[in-house]
């Protein structure tokens, strides 16, 4: 099954994300499971929130992932979304 995180901010969070971007991104590739994944944008380009496709067996396998996210740990965001999503196009 597929799991959609929507994962928006805090405002003027932006040096939090880059502080652990690195350590987010390692994440996602070690974890095998992110099928696609990408910032969500302002108005001007700048970075606001996370859009995370993941490839999972259970929601719980979802969760458990989004709260190892570093940038979970380090309080980068306002809100967390997690819904089982079904790819119809693409």
């Amino acid at each position: 099954m597929r799991a959609a995180l929507i994962c928006i901010d805090k405002p003027d969070h932006l040096q939090t994300r880059l502080d652990n971007r690195a350590a987010h991104l390692d994440h996602i590739t070690s974890s095998g499971i992110v099928e696609m994944a990408g910032p969500f944008l302002d108005a001007e380009g700048g970075m606001i929130g996370s859009l995370v496709i993941l490839t999972v067996n259970t929601m719980d396998q979802a969760r458990s992932w989004a709260e190892a996210d570093p940038y979970a740990k380090a309080g980068l965001f306002q809100s967390v979304t997690i819904r089982e999503w079904k790819k119809v196009v693409g």
